[in-house]
């Protein structure tokens, strides 16, 4: 994990508006998001969690307020969204491999299409992942081979091999057996003790409480709480928050 913020915010959202129609999905949002730093958001379904995420790299137009990404505001010509899009890894609950094409070729693709990067080099760069994530020796194998767990390790894998400034991570456990939880977490807390900036919508609560710097509850579409992981999941201050975490204990 990360010390104290320092300097300019990686991720920058200011009041930000989310309507599908008459329906008002997230209500004047902001929050920062430093380099190096872990932030875990929390709360209950509907609370606008995925769409704020999805609205960091675009995927969702907001309706009002501004996101800037390493500098940079987004906006939604193509060039504007693709230079953000760049500098993002996003890895979803579902896994989205491509399944006529082996573990290698999945995340050798973007890398040459986006990146420019020699076919040799994706490959060599591709298996270096693979290593990361402890699948080095399923690299020629396809998809659905694979157990649901070791499919969701090759999807960050291959969002890893575009290099990103930040990676988003929308309930990565949600789709996996029981049993099958605990590899991808061990992943992603690797990467968050490496440095990496991650923003994770997550119920896996132990996971926030090891891995993240700061913790986000979100309700009523908006953030009602954020602070250590100790201080919200063990001494929220807002009615809110003390209700959802009522509720997870009782579970």
């Amino acid at each position: 994990m990360s010390t104290t913020p320092q300097g300019q915010p990686l991720v920058s959202m200011r009041g930000i508006v989310k309507r599908f129609g008459e329906n008002v999905v997230l209500d004047g949002v902001d929050l920062d998001v430093f380099p190096g730093e872990v932030v875990v958001l929390i709360g209950p379904s509907g609370a606008g969690k995925s769409t704020l995420l999805r609205c960091i790299n675009g995927l969702e137009r907001i309706s009002g307020g501004t996101i800037e990404v390493d500098g940079d505001q987004l906006s939604y010509q193509e060039s504007a969204i693709n230079k953000i899009r760049s500098r993002i890894g996003m890895v979803f609950q579902s896994f989205n491999l491509f399944p006529h094409m082996t573990v290698a070729q999945n995340i050798t693709m973007a890398q040459r299409d986006v990146l420019g990067r020699s076919a040799d080099d994706a490959r060599r760069r591709a298996v270096e992942l693979l290593d990361r994530v402890g699948l080095a020796e399923k690299a020629d194998a396809y998809p659905d081979s694979l157990s649901g767990g070791q499919q969701q390790r090759v999807a960050i894998a291959r969002a890893l091999a575009m290099d990103p400034a930040v990676m988003l991570f929308d309930e990565p456990t949600s789709a996996l057996d029981p049993e099958l939880v605990g590899e991808v977490l061990h992943v992603m807390r690797e990467l968050a003790d490496e440095g990496m900036t991650m923003i994770v919508v997550t119920h896996e609560m132990r996971f926030a409480r090891r891995a993240a710097d700061r913790v986000v509850l979100m309700a009523d579409k908006q953030i009602v709480e954020e602070g250590p992981p100790e201080q919200v999941l063990d001494h929220p201050t807002s009615e809110r928050g003390q209700a959802f975490l009522r509720q997870l204990s009782e579970e």
